[in-house]
């Protein structure tokens, strides 16, 4: 808090704090100030990219498409922007409407698969195919973006392998209810296959 109390009314400062903001899931108070610099500073037309983020954090799937029309209407090719339109409509519609808007990354590429170049996209594919080739690409993963912990514990749980899904939770610190969720559901399938007490006393207070 002593650092807060350090940072100016810079942009530079201003975007340290949402991004300190963002980082603890904060995203409201992210989001209050990315939309400040934007009224403030109308060219920077990156910020929208980030005010969609955060709503797409918040679950607020339509009201972040709209933000990220801005963004993309001036750069239709950003592989960031796409990325999230596509995640925004997954969570709208279904995977294949997700993967759908990928495919205009890829014609416009001049250069080899962009899918196989990014660790991203890659990842969300698995996703939008529902779990396809999960084993080969998501473990690589697992320390360079969140979501794929969580991705292939819900996959280890579709197969009813709950030891494996178990391993990749348990010293898992949650902050997200989504986390939370996935958590307590571990231990509630382990504790029903093993009646154990302990594991559903512990589902209940992660519920």
């Amino acid at each position: 808090m002593n650092l807060h109390g350090r940072l100016t009314s810079s942009i530079e400062d201003q975007l340290c704090m949402a991004a300190l903001h963002y980082l603890r899931s904060h995203f409201e108070e992210a989001t209050e100030i990315y939309k400040k610099l934007l009224i403030e500073n109308k060219d920077f037309h990156a910020i929208n990219i980030y005010v969609a983020l955060c709503y797409y954090k918040m679950d607020y799937y339509d009201v972040s498409l709209e933000i990220l029309a801005v963004y993309l209407g001036l750069h239709p090719d950003s592989i960031v922007g796409v990325n999230l339109k596509a995640c925004n409509h997954y969570q709208l519609y279904n995977g294949k409407a997700a993967e759908a808007e990928l495919k205009s990354l890829q014609n416009s590429s001049t250069v080899g698969n962009v899918f196989q170049d990014n660790d991203l996209l890659r990842h969300n594919l698995v996703v939008f195919r529902g779990g396809e080739n999960a084993l080969q690409v998501l473990p690589p993963l697992l320390d360079v973006i969140p979501e794929a912990r969580l991705n292939l514990v819900i996959y280890y749980l579709k197969n009813d392998e709950v030891n494996e899904a178990y391993q990749l939770i348990k010293d898992m610190d949650c902050v997200l209810p989504k986390e939370y969720i996935l958590k307590a559901v571990v231990h509630a399938v382990i504790g029903q296959n093993t009646e154990s007490k302990d594991h559903m006393r512990i589902s209940q207070n992660f519920f």
